[in-house]
């Protein structure tokens, strides 16, 4: 009478082991987020090792869970393909967006099974550029992790994210380890690493509000990949670089790009305050769009988004030219290139004397995702309808006045209080005071009126974020930012006004 029960047993035992002796040597890894295709679905390629002679010629099975733990619509078990001489390598297809899911897999008659849990079919976002994007906002009242984003981050561990999200002195990559007492880079761990962590003050960046802000907005995940590097230059950038991998910033980007699957939905970009000196910056616009041109060819996608900032403020009175010189470089790579966009912070608050603080990160951060929901999600709410924020058309003098017209502009120009970032300069560059007055137009909700005291010098300019720490107020009803600019100032003939 026991002996059935004790087959039984047997049986159980065997199929627990058979499970047991596969394993998954390549494949997506727990809390990967995969970048979802065209048809809004992405596929999981996989390959499995058996260790059990046993298992040749049986079947490998699949099945997706859901996060309620119900089997996800269309895929139950299902045969993916036979063990053959102890190896098998398939996909998964068709995995819709979304998550978090579990994924499943045993071999044919078994009851056990492996699993990879909590992936996400999302979006895939590279934060690239210098400190601004690393983040060195304190890290008080940061933005909240969501389940459905996950980061990268810098030592190759896929994990839901928190801020701070680039951690360099761990990075796989030596070009992010910082130099020993012998000048020489060196990775921290250990003792080390837990005693950094632990007293870190600084790290908030835009990364981790702009992913949270785009999940709001569209329900899809994301997937971040930090890289950036504080104080690096556009030369320390350089795609040729990219051959020496880890060794080069470029290099570890597109490394890690590769490792989290090779494809991604965009780029978000902040940097060029280390390129803000005489020599550097003059030669920042044909830097910064060869790096975009390359990115997008290695990256396989020509029209890959690109959303950069143009800097901000500097708490710092040398090379205040230069800093103007990248920032105006900057506005006019949005128009030299396509599918590239440039979010304004020259009206953003400070945690130091360059670095934004945590909460207009945060304002940054939707600033961003205005315009990528804009560009990418034009059918979801009125997202298409959403203009990219005011750029400068034209100066026109007449009858005391300057009026300065904006494209772009959603809704009506707004300022917190008095007006206040526009400067009149004289045809050497010299600011000259003029304007004791500033104000939207009444009749054009996308144009500022500015009354000036005196006779307008010959040939001036207009600026708007004129020097490294100017006041600057003005944005529009989306809390889109006007961005530094220069003008030449035309005098109206009589009459048109």
């Amino acid at each position: 009478m026991r002996t059935k029960p004790l087959v039984i047993a047997a049986a159980c035992f065997a199929a627990v082991a058979l499970a047991q002796d596969i394993r998954i040597t390549s494949g997506p890894a727990d809390n990967q987020v995969l970048q979802r295709n065209a048809d809004q679905t992405a596929d999981l390629h996989l390959s499995i090792t058996a260790v059990n002679k046993k298992a040749n010629g049986k079947e490998i099975e699949a099945r997706l869970i859901a996060a309620d733990n119900s089997t996800v619509p269309g895929f139950d078990w299902t045969a993916l393909g036979k063990i053959q001489k102890l190896k098998w390598s398939g996909q998964v297809q068709h995995v819709p967006a979304g998550g978090p899911y579990r994924l499943e897999l045993r071999v044919q008659s078994t009851e056990s099974a492996i699993s990879i849990a909590n992936l996400l079919v999302g979006d895939l976002w590279v934060l690239a550029g210098q400190s601004n994007m690393e983040g060195h906002g304190d890290l008080i009242d940061v933005q909240p992790p969501s389940p459905l984003v996950h980061t990268f981050d810098m030592a190759d561990r896929w994990g839901v994210a928190e801020e701070p999200l680039h951690t360099l002195v761990n990075a796989v990559d030596p070009v992010h380890w910082p130099l020993n007492a012998q000048n020489q880079p060196e990775r921290l761990t250990g003792e080390r690493l837990e005693t950094y962590v632990v007293n870190r003050k600084k790290g908030a960046g835009p990364g981790l509000p702009f992913a949270v802000e785009m999940v709001q907005r569209t329900g899809i995940p994301i997937g971040l990949i930090p890289c950036a590097h504080t104080g690096t230059s556009m030369d320390q950038w350089n795609p040729a670089l990219k051959d020496r991998e880890g060794d080069s910033l470029y290099g570890s980007m597109y490394r890690r790009v590769q490792a989290a699957g090779g494809q991604v939905k965009g780029v978000l970009w902040y940097q060029g305050e280390s390129d803000a000196n005489p020599t550097a910056s003059v030669l920042f616009l044909q830097k910064f769009e060869a790096l975009v041109k390359a990115i997008r060819a290695d990256f396989n996608h020509p029209d890959l988004p690109f959303y950069y900032v143009q800097i901000g403020r500097h708490i710092d009175k040398t090379n205040f030219a230069a800093w103007n010189n990248v920032q105006l470089a900057q506005l006019r790579a949005e128009t030299d290139l396509p599918h590239l966009g440039m979010v304004a912070a020259v009206d953003l608050q400070l945690d130091d004397g360059i670095h934004i603080g945590t909460e207009d990160l945060k304002r940054l951060a939707v600033r961003m995702a205005e315009l990528a929901c804009h560009d990418l999600f034009p059918r979801i709410k009125n997202y298409g309808e959403l203009k990219r924020g005011p750029r400068p058309v034209a100066a026109t003098f007449q009858d005391g006045v300057v009026k300065v017209t904006f494209s772009g502009v959603n809704g009506r120009l707004q300022s917190d209080g008095r007006m206040a970032g526009f400067s009149i300069h004289e045809s050497n560059g010299a600011e000259t005071p003029m304007i004791y007055r500033s104000r939207v137009d009444a009749a054009e909700a996308s144009s500022v009126l500015l009354y000036v005291q005196g006779k307008l010098p010959q040939n001036a300019t207009l600026w708007y974020g004129f020097g490294k720490d100017p006041y600057c107020n003005v944005r529009d009803a989306a809390d889109l930012a006007v961005p530094v600019f220069d003008l030449k100032i035309a005098t109206a003939v009589a009459g048109t006004r």
